[in-house]
């Protein structure tokens, strides 16, 4: 039990004052994980809006796509990624993998059928109701667009936290893409498994400490938007 003991003792003397080396591999996940939930944020709130509000002949099928796309391991989205992104890929020619990019593709996948659930999850209760309300007021279908959305803008927020949280902390599909490369494509979750791998408890004990306090912070913001 005593390397264990040390091991936290180390881990926290890494934090305070925080080490350079801790403070890039902190910095690169949040830019990371926050620019490819922004990308799948762009694209999964207006589509989980148009399933809300729209009727259309396979809109049960496609929301049941969704769906089982929340179950679709992370490491296949990795593995696809990969194929698509090696020299023999499609994509081999823009030199995309192990670079933040590869991650930032890899992590979008991953997060916007996650948001794109919970956004047409929250809106499909009180979309016809705007609707009715916002026609029967004269409002043209722009102007029922702009407060669907001022309603179920806290919603909005909720998914994009929601899908942050997920792809930060991924571990196999990050790794995959990603390469783990030191300076370059190492992240948090991807040094807690290296350095615990290579007996470097304190490292791992230290980063992990700032991916704690990420998820806490996030669980926070996510009840004081839920209280809201």
């Amino acid at each position: 039990m005593e390397y264990i003991f040390e091991g936290i003792r180390q881990g926290f003397l890494l934090l305070f004052p925080p080490r350079k080396e801790i403070v890039e591999i902190v910095f690169l996940s949040i830019v990371v994980s926050g620019t490819a939930t922004v990308l799948s944020g762009a694209l999964a709130i207006p589509v989980g809006i148009f399933l809300a509000v729209k009727e259309f002949r396979f809109k049960r099928f496609l929301t049941a796509i969704l769906n089982t796309s929340l179950v679709f391991p992370a490491v296949l989205i990795g593995l696809l990624v990969y194929i698509f992104l090696s020299r023999r890929g499609p994509l081999g020619a823009f030199g995309l993998l192990f670079t933040p990019y590869a991650i930032i593709i890899a992590q979008a996948i991953l997060a916007t059928p996650i948001i794109t659930t919970l956004v047409l999850s929250a809106l499909k209760g009180i979309a016809k109701d705007v609707q009715d309300v916002s026609y029967s007021l004269g409002a043209n279908k722009y102007q029922m667009a702009l407060v669907l959305i001022k309603e179920g803008k806290f919603a909005f927020l909720t998914a994009v936290i929601a899908g942050f949280s997920r792809v930060i902390g991924e571990t196999g599909m990050t790794l995959m893409v990603g390469g783990n490369i030191k300076g370059e494509t190492r992240v948090m979750t991807t040094t807690i498994a290296l350095e615990t791998m290579k007996g470097n408890f304190e490292i791992g004990i230290a980063v992990g400490v700032v991916l704690l306090f990420v998820a806490i912070v996030i669980n926070m913001i996510l009840q004081i938007i839920q209280g809201k």
